[in-house]
């Protein structure tokens, strides 16, 4: 039985937006938001837990940056950061990526909770 290729690993390089020597950004495939951006090492590794302390430093300075580049691009008003970090937490590339979401005023009803949403019946923890 053949295995698909990991996406991350063999991204076309006219996808990448940055990089240094441990990661990459990419624009996310399936958009949640304008802007939403992906942060990925160029190592593969699936967990954040199984980086160097150097990846990790590496891939946090492509995520300042393409904060700085979406704020100068859409102008969002907040951002949500996320990293689906195993299978029971949702992650379906079994490549670490970070997600980078600009939030925008009134794109819901009521942001409260925020990634708290992931469960629910959790998410309304002031009520």
């Amino acid at each position: 039985m053949m295995t698909k290729p990991c996406p991350f690993c063999t991204l076309p390089v006219e996808r990448i937006i940055d990089s240094n020597e441990f990661g990459m950004t990419i624009r996310d495939g399936f958009p949640i938001s304008p802007g939403h951006t992906l942060v990925i090492p160029k190592r593969h590794v699936g967990s954040w837990f199984a980086t160097s302390k150097e990846e990790q430093l590496g891939l946090l300075e492509l995520l300042e940056r393409a904060k700085t580049n979406l704020q100068n691009e859409f102008s969002p008003d907040g951002y949500n950061i996320g990293i689906n970090d195993g299978p029971t937490a949702g992650q379906t590339v079994p490549h670490l990526h970070m997600h980078l979401i600009p939030r925008y005023k009134d794109d819901q009803d009521d942001p409260r909770g925020g990634v708290r949403w992931i469960l629910p019946e959790k998410a309304k923890y002031w009520e």
